[in-house]
């Protein structure tokens, strides 16, 4: 055979470029204790078979104030003279390995990363395990870009805020509106990232934004100025709950703390929020990072101190570990000068990032060794992640109507389809924000193309649709084909971080351009909508011309293909909205900058989320069809429960209040509520259901008017039934808070939701002579 050929010389470059760019033989050079450096090989703090500890405390008192200082910030500098490499701490992998911080970067032999469904899509799917799974392929592709030399192993994600005003435009990052939701997206997400190899660390994940961080710009206020008067009710009931499961749950290994302040206090120099509660309360195995910049925010927009020293201060004190920016390598040792700051608590900081470090090996010596050291390019974008992909966004989907059961479309009469719509040929929409390079794209034409013979027309140039310029060629479209998709919605340019949004209507010609092709349409109309928020869609909801409507969110790499395989029937539809969708009316009068969950009728004030909005809706939170139709029926579920007290509580020190028992005096271990339920499919459809409990506490003022207290995916044949066995911990789920933010456990009837069904239980004390307070 001859040498020079093509395939040969192509494969030789290639292997080449591998052993040059130290992916193959010699892998990454080590981050620390290199094994070949006889000046520190040797020093305690490289020793793995001691303590993580006992090498912390020992690399730190080796350290002077000048290199500990410069080890605060994100951009972490070297110490040659220990044999430590600079490190940047930032990076990100909201759904997906991002190359938005500047810790990671694509090219080479890593051109790209599997980019996943944007998480509000994922939350979609109320699917725990998938979650996780997606965690744990991103790690993967992580550690396969670390060994590479082209990332980091800290990571800044996931983004577990809630999803609390509609107008959000970083709401579409979020898993939506409900705080248990959020915090079972948090615990499990991380746990993929994370691995599960005891103290050792895969990547180190980050849950942000604490806390009460939901507005980016709005009406004049932006999150760099924004106060957020908040009451201990809904810190305790909403805000915080996402992040305490996160840390207690999942076992994260960073928190970020958000721009804004808390009640006055900027959360990144709040000692109840970081020392305290973090730390303390939820025993936080980790760092704590500021969210980029903040800590500078803080001083020069909020003047919350006097002194760029005095920041710096408050910061450390308040239990913050490292700074995203240049200001505490800037000022903290003129603050230790000065007094105002003592060389411990910088030492207590350093000792919580580099007990992460050492967790993720990376002061090992040779990589190779680790337990992830041989990952590499053939690890990124392989034909599993991307099927991964495209599986998330399936189950992500929501069916939102469905008139006549015009979907699933036929392959036989649906042959020629008009795909019109600003999103029908998108591409990079599809990834949302905080997204990297993707393995590769299918867009929604592409993806309907494999079905059917396309007819595309754009209809809107761009998604802001300022003129009806293309609109005849659409409409000529929707008279030729057997049916017409209409893609419509949003992007980055109407929702995105530091653009919160003024309208939930679709933005400009797009009504217009939809209302025109559904009139002109041959065939049944289906409208596709991308986007990370809610839209309201009244105007179609009931438009007879319209047969059908998906939710699609911002739905990954793979996007177009899934909406292809949902309007085919090859894959049954069982996403369920992870927010509420308000009418327009919602919003006026309503300012972002009004933090209360609960609802005012004296002050005219809506509440907000569907735990506590008790008004008109376009599509309620958990809303969701399929193409086959599922029957609920309680197997077994108990009527009553007995709630046991610690022996050391009684009656007369408020253990029960209002008929209600503080969840820290109850006997919380195993308690939990039994039920048993089978979900029977009546349809002629294979298909995925998602099993919604809800909860409605007894009536009283703290209680909201339902909430969520589990969920579970099922899958479900065709004429078959399933028994899910859930256990509802009665402590985490059946309390509620009151206005003092304490925990309590409701007694008396609690009625539980599922589906169209109801089921009562009757929480009880077992200790009796009760009631004062």
């Amino acid at each position: 055979m001859a040498c020079g050929s093509s395939a040969h010389t192509s494969s030789f470059l290639t292997l080449l470029f591998l052993f040059l760019s130290g992916v193959l033989v010699r892998g990454r050079d080590p981050f620390g204790c290199d094994p070949t450096d006889k000046t520190t090989n040797n020093l305690p703090f490289c020793r793995t078979s001691a303590l993580i500890s006992e090498r912390v405390n020992d690399l730190i008192g080796r350290l002077t104030l000048q290199e500990k200082v410069r080890l605060l910030v994100n951009n972490a500098a070297a110490v040659p003279r220990l044999g430590i490499k600079g490190y940047e701490w930032w990076s990100e992998a909201l759904h997906g390995v991002s190359n938005v911080g500047p810790g990671t970067k694509f090219g080479g032999a890593f051109p790209g990363a599997t980019s996943f469904p944007q998480v509000i899509t994922t939350a979609a799917s109320f699917n725990a395990s998938l979650w996780e799974e997606i965690g744990r392929v991103v790690s993967d592709e992580a550690r396969a870009m670390y060994n590479g030399g082209m990332a980091g192993l800290t990571y800044w994600s996931p983004n577990v805020n809630i999803f609390r005003d509609p107008r959000w435009g970083r709401g579409q990052e979020t898993p939506g509106e409900d705080p248990v939701l959020a915090g079972k997206y948090a615990a499990s997400y991380v746990k993929g990232l994370q691995g599960d190899d005891g103290n050792r660390l895969k990547v180190a994940a980050c849950c942000k934004h604490f806390t009460a961080y939901d507005l980016d710009n709005w009406n004049g206020v932006d999150r760099f100025h924004f106060n957020a008067k908040v009451s201990k009710q809904d810190i305790e009931d909403t805000f915080d709950v996402p992040f305490r499961m996160c840390v207690k749950e999942g076992k994260v290994a960073s928190v970020m703390c958000s721009y804004n302040q808390v009640n006055g206090v900027p959360t990144c120099a709040d000692p109840n929020l970081l020392r305290k509660t973090v730390r303390g309360v939820w025993n936080l195995n980790g760092y704590i990072v500021s969210d980029c910049d903040s800590v500078g925010v803080f001083y020069e927009n909020q003047h919350y101190t006097s002194t760029p020293e005095e920041a710096a201060a408050d910061a450390i004190k308040a239990g913050l570990d490292l700074d995203c920016g240049p200001f505490l390598a800037e000022h903290t040792e003129d603050a230790v000068k000065q007094g105002l700051l003592g060389e411990a608590e910088i030492n207590n900081a350093l000792s919580n990032t580099l007990t992460v470090q050492m967790r993720l090996g990376m002061f090992d010596g040779t990589p190779s060794a680790h337990a992830y050291g041989k990952l590499g390019p053939r690890d990124v974008c392989t034909l599993a992640h991307k099927e991964l992909a495209l599986e998330a966004a399936r189950q992500g989907i929501v069916l939102l109507k469905n008139h006549g059961s015009s979907l699933p479309l036929s392959h036989r009469r649906h042959r020629t389809i008009a795909v019109i719509g600003p999103n029908s040929n998108a591409t990079v929409t599809m990834i949302g924000n905080y997204a990297g390079v993707a393995c590769e794209y299918t867009s929604p034409i592409q993806g309907i193309g494999k079905y059917a013979k396309v007819i595309h027309q754009m209809g809107c140039g761009n998604v802001a649709c300022g003129d009806e310029n293309l609109f005849d060629e659409a409409i000529d479209s929707a008279r030729q084909a057997d049916a017409t998709v209409l893609v419509m919605g949003l992007d980055q340019s109407i929702e995105a971080e530091f653009k919160d949004r003024t309208e939930l209507v679709l933005p400009g010609h797009q009504q217009d351009l939809i209302s025109e092709v559904s009139k002109a349409s041959k065939g049944p109309t289906i409208l596709v909508l991308m986007s990370g928020g809610p839209v309201d869609l009244s105007f179609v909801k009931n438009d007879k011309l319209i047969s059908a409507i998906l939710w699609v969110g911002y739905p990954g790499q793979a996007g177009g293909a899934a909406i292809a395989d949902i309007l085919y029937g090859e894959t049954n539809p069982g996403g369920k909205l992870p927010m509420t969708w308000y009418p327009q009316e919602y919003i006026k009068n309503l300012a972002m900058t009004e933090m209360a969950m609960r609802s005012s009728p004296s002050k005219g004030y809506p509440g907000r989320t569907y735990r506590f909005y008790k008004g008109p809706v376009v599509y309620p939170f958990g809303y969701g069809l399929s193409y086959s139709n599922f029957v609920h029926t309680i197997a077994n579920a108990p009527t009553v429960l007995s709630i046991h007290l610690h022996g050391r509580h009684g009656s007369q020190n408020g253990t029960v209040s209002g008929k209600a028992i503080r969840v820290t005096h109850a006997k919380c271990s195993g308690l939990s509520l039994g039920v048993q339920v089978e979900v029977k499919n009546t349809g002629s459809k294979d298909g995925s259901h998602t099993l919604l409990v809800f909860s409605t506490p007894p009536a009283g003022h703290w209680a909201p008017e339902k909430q969520l207290v589990g969920f579970e995916k099922v899958q479900v044949a065709a004429g078959g039934r399933r028994v899910v066995e859930m256990n509802i911990h009665v402590c985490k789920y059946l309390s509620v808070v009151d206005r003092s933010g304490i925990r309590r456990i409701p007694l008396g009837e609690h009625h539980l939701h599922i589906g169209g069904i109801k089921h009562r239980v009757s929480l009880q004390a077992a200790t009796l002579g009760i009631i004062k307070s």
